[in-house]
């Protein structure tokens, strides 16, 4: 895959954060080992209802796919169907949106059985809306085995299948659901913590140097995606400690309602640690998304506990600067290195505070 990144900049957008969410999009393409070839840029007020960008701005990039070799557009935004398809028969190349991206993302990296089913549902709900108008390629008559008679369309049979193979999936993740809420009645009694945070901010390490987990590492966005829970004593007292899938900008919706199973961990938890990257200067952005994330799965009225991880690569000043910035926060902040295991120890007492006064 080489690939050229598109970005639109709305009326009303602001340029940093498109730009922060620019290049947040060429690492999700590396991540599933595209080559990032560069980026086209358009400011417009309003998105093109047929082909996103203006028609003089695709045929634009279409030169410039040509000029570099590209074999592939990634847009980073989500595209209608008509848009898509619109765009494709323009360029005359592969085009993704964020979504696809995400997905193709999280299809490599799963490795449970129920992470697995999830994916495939998310990807199933996305590619259905998106059958319509591909009449070149689908409205051959079919006929057959499989089909319900000698005149069904192709298309109608791509979306039968898609939605028998939906309902199996949603009955499957059912009976996964039981499986898992009989494994936490046998939890009921005991705190529990769920990490939760942007992609990349050493959640997994946090779990690591928390609990001695063994689990994967790599700086890379979605290391990790099948959910970790491990445990530990306070005082005596059982502790569950839950690593969660972590989140990104405009997370897919898809992907949102085929993890709920999994984003139970967090509904169900009695703490949340958010684990922010200190040295990122735009965590009160990638806070906004979490809580929003939050909101979204109904979990952002649980207490937390706001972790400032990776303060190892941060200087002093920059530190004492970080910890005045933040002193509005509402929640209780603790400053770590996970990396280094740094401030570990304020940030289980802080954990123990909550555990003995639920």
């Amino acid at each position: 895959m080489r690939a050229i990144v598109v970005k639109l900049i709305k009326r009303g957008e602001g340029e940093r954060e498109s730009y922060e969410s620019l290049f947040e999009m060429s690492s999700l393409v590396r991540a599933i080992g595209g080559k990032y070839l560069g980026f086209v840029i358009q400011k417009r007020a309003e998105e093109d209802p047929r082909y996103y960008l203006g028609k003089g701005k695709i045929r634009q990039v279409k030169e410039i796919v040509k000029g570099v070799n590209a074999d592939s557009v990634v847009f980073d935004t989500n595209l209608s169907p008509s848009q898509l398809r619109h765009i494709e028969d323009e360029l005359g190349v592969r085009v993704f949106d964020r979504t696809d991206i995400v997905l193709e993302i999280f299809s490599e990296r799963i490795k449970s059985k129920e992470a697995k089913l999830q994916v495939e549902l998310a990807k199933l709900l996305y590619q259905l809306p998106r059958l319509y108008g591909k009449g070149k390629e689908l409205s051959r008559l079919g006929g057959g085995v499989g089909t319900r008679g000698p005149g069904e369309k192709e298309l109608e049979k791509r979306r039968r299948i898609i939605k028998e193979r939906i309902k199996k999936i949603k009955r499957e993740l059912e009976e996964l659901r039981k499986v898992k809420r009989e494994q936490r009645k046998r939890r009921e009694n005991i705190f529990k913590v769920a990490l939760v945070g942007y992609t990349n901010a050493g959640k997994s390490t946090l779990l690591k140097s928390l609990t001695g987990k063994d689990v994967f590492i790599a700086n890379i966005p979605f290391a990790t995606l099948d959910t970790r829970t491990s445990l530990r004593y306070l005082n005596g007292k059982k502790v569950v400690i839950t690593d969660t899938v972590g989140f990104i900008r405009n997370l897919p919706p898809q992907l949102i309602e085929s993890f709920k199973t999994t984003l139970e961990e967090v509904t169900l938890s009695d703490l949340l640690l958010v684990v922010l990257d200190a040295k990122d200067r735009d965590y009160l952005k990638k806070l906004e998304v979490i809580e929003r994330t939050l909101e979204e799965i109904g979990a952002n009225q649980k207490p937390k506990i706001y972790v400032f991880n990776k303060i190892d690569l941060l200087t002093e000043e920059e530190l004492q600067v970080l910890k005045l910035e933040v002193r509005a926060l509402k929640h209780p902040v603790v400053f770590v290195s996970a990396k280094d295991k740094r401030n570990l120890k304020e940030l289980l007492l802080q954990i123990e505070a909550f555990l003995y006064n639920r």
